[in-house]
């Protein structure tokens, strides 16, 4: 007769390898919010917004 399967170690290693996948996509979904806020900061500071400061008429 084989051996017994031990399920509970199977187990436990679908566990870990769905707990490491989950952190590695949180962290690439960090990244990625951290890049669309410094794109978003790039975009405002080359392109003001007109209703921010009008620019004065000297007349």
């Amino acid at each position: 007769m084989g051996r017994k399967p031990n399920y509970g170690y199977e187990k436990r290693q679908k566990e870990l390898a769905r707990k490491a996948k989950k952190e590695e996509k949180r962290k690439r979904k960090v990244e990625e919010d951290q890049d669309n806020e410094q794109d978003e900061g790039k975009t405002e500071s080359n392109n003001p917004s007109p209703l921010a400061s009008p620019p004065e008429e000297s007349s």
